[in-house]
C-alpha cells in the first residue's frame, strides 16, 4: 500500500480541523450551559454580606481576637480591576460591610491595599478610588499600599488614595496611560471576497469606527477627546498623590512606562522598593495609633458567591478559553467597549 505526502498532509490538515471544530463545540457547549445557569440562579440570589476572612498579622499571627480588638481592613486588588470581585459595586460593598456585624463598632482603623493588577476598566478604577477616599475622609483611616507583584495603570490609579506606598524589590511600577481597542477594519477584506454589511442608525456617528466600513477622516476625534480628558484627570490623581512626579516628567519623560521597584522609589511613585508585608504592616498599625502592646485582628472581607454562580462563571466561554491561553483581559466581555488603564504589552 502506497502513502503519498499529499494524503499524509491532507490527513494531517483534516486531524486539525477535527480538534479545532471540537474544541469549539465544547466551549459553544459550555457556554450555553454557563448561560443556562446564570439563567436559573438569576441576580436575586447573590448575597448582601461578605464573608471574613482573618488575615496573617505582621508577625503572621492570624488567630481569632475578640470582637473589641482593633481591626485593619485588607483589600486586595489582584486581578483585572472591572473583573470579578474587583468591580466598584463590590468594593463598596466591601466598605459598607466593614461597618457592620463582625466589624461594627468603629473597629476598623486602618485599611490595607494588597496590589498585584495589571490594573483594567477606567470606570472601576475611578469609582473604587473616589470610594476610598470617601471612606479615608469620612472614619479619618490611614491607608497603606503593599505591592507584590504588578501595580500598574489602574492599579497605579488607585494605590495613589494610600498614604504610604510599598513595594517587594521585584515588584513593577507605573504605565500611567490610557488605551482603547484595539480596533479592527475588514471593509477591503470583505470587499474583496463579495460581502457587504448594512448597520442602521440614527444620530450623526452612531456608529464610528464600525469594522464592516471605510472609515472616514478624523473619525475617531470623539473618542480622542474623552481618552484626553481621561488621560489628564489621571495624570493629576499621579502628580498630586506623588509630589515628587511632576506633571512635565511624568507626561513628557515616564510616560506609560514601567519600573523595577527601587527605580520606582527613585522616581517617585512610591515610598519604599525594598519592603515586605510584615514591615508594611507594622508601620500602617503605628500610623493608625494602635498601641505595640495591643492586639488587633487584620480581615479581609470575601463576597460571596453562591454555588451555582461560580459554576455558571467558570462555565463561560470567556473562561475556557483563558485556560487555553486563547484569551486576555482586552477581550474579556465585562471590559467590552470600555476606556481601560490597563498595562499589557
Amino acid at each position: 500500500m502506497n502513502f503519498t505526502r499529499e494524503s499524509i498532509f491532507i490527513g494531517a490538515i483534516r486531524s486539525l480541523c477535527t480538534a479545532l471544530a471540537t474544541i469549539l463545540g465544547i466551549a459553544i457547549g459550555i457556554g450555553v450551559i454557563g448561560m443556562a445557569l446564570s439563567f436559573i440562579v438569576g441576580p436575586q440570589f447573590l448575597p448582601p454580606k461578605a464573608n471574613p476572612v482573618i488575615m496573617p498579622d505582621a508577625q503572621g499571627q492570624r488567630s481569632m481576637l475578640s470582637g473589641h480588638t482593633p481591626a485593619i481592613l485588607r483589600i486586595d486588588l489582584r486581578g483585572v480591576i472591572g473583573i470579578g470581585d474587583l468591580t466598584s459595586d463590590k468594593i463598596d460593598s466591601v466598605l459598607l460591610d466593614s461597618r457592620e456585624d463582625f466589624l461594627t463598632g468603629n473597629r476598623v482603623k486602618a485599611i490595607l491595599l494588597y496590589v498585584d493588577t495589571p490594573g483594567g476598566s477606567s470606570s472601576d478604577c475611578d469609582t473604587i478610588y473616589r470610594a476610598l477616599s470617601d471612606y479615608k475622609a469620612k472614619y479619618n483611616v490611614p491607608i497603606y499600599a503593599y505591592v507584590d507583584g504588578l501595580c500598574a495603570s489602574a492599579g497605579m490609579y488607585i494605590a495613589c488614595v494610600a498614604d504610604k506606598i510599598y513595594a517587594s524589590p521585584s515588584s513593577i511600577i507605573g504605565s500611567v496611560g490610557v488605551r482603547l481597542g484595539p480596533v479592527f477594519n475588514f471593509s477591503d477584506a470583505m470587499t474583496k471576497v463579495g460581502v457587504g454589511a448594512l448597520t442602521l442608525t440614527q444620530g450623526k456617528d452612531k456608529d464610528e469606527l464600525n469594522p464592516f466600513r471605510p472609515w472616514k477622516p478624523d473619525e475617531d476625534a470623539n473618542l480622542r477627546v474623552i481618552m484626553a480628558a481621561l488621560y489628564d484627570r489621571f495624570v493629576s490623581i499621579v502628580t498630586t498623590a506623588r509630589p515628587k512626579l511632576t506633571r512635565e516628567n511624568l507626561v513628557n519623560d515616564y510616560g506609560a512606562h514601567i519600573f523595577i521597584a527601587k527605580d520606582a522609589e527613585e522616581l517617585g511613585y512610591i515610598d519604599g522598593g525594598d519592603m515586605d508585608y510584615s514591615r508594611t504592616l507594622t508601620e500602617l498599625v503605628a500610623a493608625a495609633q494602635i498601641p505595640s502592646t495591643e492586639k488587633y485582628q487584620v480581615v479581609q472581607l470575601v463576597p460571596q458567591r453562591p454555588f451555582f454562580n461560580s459554576l455558571a462563571q467558570s462555565l463561560s466561554p470567556h473562561k475556557f478559553l483563558q485556560s487555553l491561553g486563547l484569551s486576555s483581559p482586552i477581550n474579556n466581555p465585562d471590559l467590552n467597549g470600555k476606556v481601560l488603564y490597563l498595562y499589557q504589552p
